[in-house]
C-alpha cells in the first residue's frame, strides 16, 4: 500500500534551514524528511502557539484584580474598604458620587502605618493613582459630613479599583513605544505572567513563614509542658514532705 500525502496547501518549501527542528530530537520525535512533513510541522507549530496564547488570554481573565462597586453612603458615617497591595504594584483608581445638596465628603487613601496616599476635601468624581513601596494594607475611606439641623439623602458612590497588569495602560505603552497591536498583546501577557510568579513567590514565602511559625509554637507548647510537669513534681514532692513533717510534729505518724 502506497503511502499517500495529507491534503496541504501547495506551498513549496525551499532554503529551509533544517536546524530550526532540531528541538524535536529531544522529545524524541522524527525530524521532517520532505515538504510535506515540513509542511505539517509548521501548522502543528502555530497552532500550538495560538492555543499557548488562547491559555494565558483565559488566564488573564481568570486573575484579574479589579475591584468595582457601589454602595450607599449615609450623612455622617465613615466607610472604608481595606485592599492588601504588594511591594511595587501600581494601584489606579476611578470613583463618582452622586449629587447632595450641603454634603462634603472627604475622600482619604492611607495604609497601615498612616501614610496619606491620597486625598481629596469635596470628592465629586475623580481619578487617583499610587504605587506601593513596601507591602501594606491600604484603606479607602469616604467620610461624609452634614451640618446640624440639615437632612440630606444617601449619597450613592461608584468606585473602580485597577491594581497590578489591570492598572496600566498598554494604549499609552503602545503610542510611546512605537508597538503593534500584537506586540502590546504580548507585553501585557508577559506582564501577567510576571504577575502571577510573583503571587506564586509571595505565597511560598507565606507558606515557608507560616510553617516556621508553627514549628517554634509547637517546640515552645512542648518546653512549656515540661516545665508544667516538672513544676507539677516538684510540687508534689514539697506537699509530701511538708505533710510528713506536719504529722510528725502532732504525733500522727512515726
Amino acid at each position: 500500500m502506497q503511502n499517500r500525502a495529507l491534503p496541504l496547501p501547495l506551498v513549496r518549501l525551499q532554503h529551509l534551514d533544517r536546524r530550526s527542528f532540531n528541538f524535536y530530537g529531544h522529545f524524541r520525535i522524527k525530524e521532517p524528511t520532505n515538504d510535506t512533513e515540513i509542511q505539517l510541522m509548521l501548522i502543528l507549530k502555530m497552532n500550538a502557539t495560538w492555543l499557548l496564547a488562547a491559555l494565558l488570554a483565559v488566564l488573564s481573565c481568570t486573575v484579574t484584580q479589579v475591584l468595582c462597586l457601589s454602595f450607599m453612603l449615609p450623612p455622617n458615617v465613615k466607610k472604608c474598604l481595606q485592599e492588601e497591595i504588594h511591594k511595587d504594584v501600581l494601584v489606579t483608581g476611578d470613583y463618582k458620587l452622586s449629587g447632595a445638596p450641603g454634603h462634603k465628603t472627604l475622600l482619604l487613601v492611607k495604609d497601615d502605618k498612616g501614610h496619606i496616599l491620597y486625598q481629596k476635601d469635596d470628592a465629586q468624581f475623580g481619578k487617583f493613582a499610587f504605587t506601593t513601596d513596601v507591602y501594606a494594607v491600604c484603606d479607602i475611606c469616604f467620610i461624609t459630613n452634614l451640618p446640624r439641623g440639615m437632612r440630606g439623602a444617601d449619597r450613592e458612590v461608584y468606585l473602580n479599583v485597577k491594581r497590578g497588569v489591570e492598572a496600566k495602560s498598554y494604549e499609552d505603552i503602545a503610542k510611546s513605544e512605537a508597538l503593534k497591536p500584537m506586540e502590546v498583546e504580548l507585553r501585557r501577557l508577559e506582564d501577567l505572567s510576571e504577575a502571577i510568579v510573583n503571587d506564586f513567590a509571595y505565597m511560598k514565602a507565606r507558606e515557608e513563614e507560616m510553617r516556621d511559625t508553627n514549628e517554634s509554637t509547637n517546640t515552645r507548647v512542648l518546653y512549656f509542658s515540661i516545665f508544667s510537669m516538672v513544676c507539677l513534681l516538684s510540687l508534689a514532692t514539697w506537699q509530701v514532705f511538708y505533710l510528713r513533717r506536719y504529722f510528725k510534729s502532732k504525733k500522727l505518724i512515726e
